[in-house]
């Protein structure tokens, strides 16, 4: 990933989703060639030279300050997730290949807390959205991810590259766009994973879709919120999901999904937990389809 590529096309990309009416300047001149502020005009709302930001724009962080990035943060209203990607972009971390070319590895531990939540569906994600462990309700929600190979086995792939994805996230474009945000913000502070290029480009010759949201620059740390989903077995369910990071690895989330107690969702999801538990005959009829890749 070239991190001064990256940076120039992250700050064109703020700036052109605001207007001057946006930012409480005044809409002067003759209608603007190219959409959103002008450089002039985001530079006097920063505190900065036209001169200092265009180089800054042009991929130069070289020595920018932490009060220079915080006042362009503010001027082109970064979210908190977008101004650490910033931060990221400018003054990049360096990291050891050794650590990043590593497989990653989950502690039995987790496992077994994932396996004991019955009914609650819970996987772990790591790098590039790697999934590293799953439970049975989520390999029954999701698909069968042991059937997978290592390289298919991530969430990004899964829901590009899987036709079954469309029919599963009745939000699809809500979901995809979170999954390129995360893959995105981990792009900005990962830069020099050696298997990042690997799957960017994949996804980018694969899919359409991946192509345009990679192109919008969006970026969102994983959290939290509410999923539908639709189930061939048992339908349609809204589910509440979380995210925790592991204490060991922050690199290692930990995401779980539940419905409201008392709902269609809760005896819903309780049905398909409960499906497939006496024999792996049954689980097999559990699985939504055939997963990308496999």
């Amino acid at each position: 990933m070239d991190q001064r590529a990256e940076l120039s096309e992250f700050l064109r990309s703020r700036r052109a989703r605001l207007q001057p009416e946006d930012v409480g300047l005044p809409q002067l001149g003759r209608r603007r060639r190219v959409p959103g502020l002008r450089r002039e005009e985001l530079a006097q709302l920063a505190g900065v030279s036209v001169a200092y930001y265009t180089r800054l724009e042009q991929g130069n962080g070289r020595n920018v300050s932490t009060e220079v990035l915080d006042a362009i943060g503010r001027a082109l209203r970064l979210s908190d997730a977008e101004r650490d990607h910033l931060s990221h972009l400018a003054k990049p971390k360096q990291k050891k290949h050794r650590r990043m070319g590593r497989p990653q590895q989950l502690r039995p531990s987790v496992q077994q807390l994932m396996d004991a939540m019955e009914g609650v569906p819970a996987y772990v994600v790591g790098r590039r959205l790697d999934i590293l462990g799953w439970n049975r309700t989520a390999r029954a929600l999701f698909g069968d991810f042991a059937a997978l190979s290592a390289k298919d086995r991530n969430m990004a792939r899964m829901v590009f590259l899987d036709p079954n994805a469309t029919d599963l996230y009745m939000d699809w474009e809500c979901k995809a766009t979170e999954v390129v945000s995360v893959l995105r913000m981990y792009a900005g502070c990962s830069a020099d994973d050696p298997q990042l290029p690997e799957l960017i480009g994949d996804l980018s010759v694969k899919s359409e879709e991946f192509r345009r949201l990679w192109a919008a620059h969006t970026v969102q740390d994983k959290g939290h919120g509410v999923k539908r989903v639709h189930h061939p077995l048992v339908g349609e369910m809204t589910l509440s999901y979380e995210t925790l990071r592991l204490p060991d690895d922050h690199d290692l989330s930990l995401v779980t999904y539940h419905a409201e107690p008392g709902t269609r969702s809760a005896e819903s999801l309780r049905l398909l937990a409960g499906w497939g538990v006496d024999g792996e005959e049954d689980d097999a009829r559990l699985r939504p389809g055939p997963a990308a890749g496999a």
